[in-house]
């Protein structure tokens, strides 16, 4: 009886603590989280913390800083200097709707907020968005979801816009 009471009472204190950690909604998780501190200061810039931290849901591939370390100067300089074209990537990184990754299907291409698509391609237990690593997956928010991923993907009208259409690398078009 004992051993019941303790088991019962132990699921339901991890029933409380998963309920908890998703009290926070998409822009605190990830201001909390510690590793998108420049994702945060971009859409601070951008004026999208309001519309993240609505009802949602959403699903963001959220590039952490390592990922933005990738990114040259030059191109954040440009985007930083255009909020239309910061906003367009930024958006490109949401997709309406909480898409776990069991949801994830080879080869789908989720309309992004931006309205471009992404493509998914999941070999083995990697799963890529475009050409963006995800390295952890399914962090729970009030209003979604966020995958964490190891590069920052341009949509393909924000990669014409500053000339990266033209490299016959595709990687070009994440960083």
């Amino acid at each position: 009886m004992l051993k019941k009471t303790l088991l019962a009472f132990g699921l339901f204190a991890l029933a409380l603590t998963g309920a908890r950690a998703q009290t926070k909604d998409i822009v605190d998780t990830a201001v909390g989280a510690g590793q998108f501190t420049t994702l945060v200061k971009l859409v601070q810039e951008a004026g999208l913390v309001e519309t993240l931290k609505g009802k949602g849901p959403f699903t963001v591939l959220a590039p952490s800083d390592e990922a933005f370390k990738k990114v040259p100067k030059e191109i954040v300089d440009k985007l930083l200097a255009d909020k239309k074209l910061l906003t367009q990537v930024l958006t490109y990184h949401v997709i309406a709707g909480k898409v776990m990754s069991t949801d994830l299907k080879n080869g789908a291409a989720p309309k992004t907020v931006q309205g471009e698509t992404v493509k998914v391609r999941i070999k083995g237990s990697t799963v890529n968005f475009n050409n963006a690593k995800v390295a952890k997956a399914d962090i729970g928010a009030s209003n979604g979801v966020i995958h964490v991923i190891d590069t920052v993907i341009l949509p393909p009208s924000v990669a014409k816009a500053l000339g990266l259409d033209k490299a016959k690398d595709k990687a070009k078009k994440t960083y």
